[in-house]
């Protein structure tokens, strides 16, 4: 992810139509949500695999570009995926036998 993608929130916290965590505390369906996404990048693998998409010239990447950038096998690729895609971050698009991805902007 480069400096151009990432959205700064003002001091006071507020960007239109959320306020920020320090003007008001989470309720628990925030929260919720928000943990998932922790959750899903605490992994380095994740984290990974999101960098590489996120970065990505045009946007998108084969998962047949992805899987050789790691000594797992092709199934627990495709798990790291699906939570990745689970916690919102990622979206997908079968094309043919392989499967596309690219990054979701909240």
């Amino acid at each position: 992810m480069s400096k151009q993608d990432l959205v700064v929130l003002g001091q006071d916290g507020v960007d239109g139509c959320c306020p920020g965590l320090l003007t008001a505390p989470l309720d628990e369906a925030q929260s919720v949500e928000l943990a998932k996404v922790f959750k899903a990048l605490g992994d380095p693998i994740r984290l990974r695999l999101l960098s590489m998409i996120a970065s990505r010239a045009g946007g998108e990447v084969c998962v047949c570009d992805l899987t050789p950038a790691f000594d797992l096998s092709q199934p627990t690729i495709s798990h790291h995926l699906k939570l990745l895609r689970q916690a919102g971050l990622i979206d997908c698009e079968r094309r043919g036998t392989w499967v596309y991805y690219w990054l979701l902007r909240r």
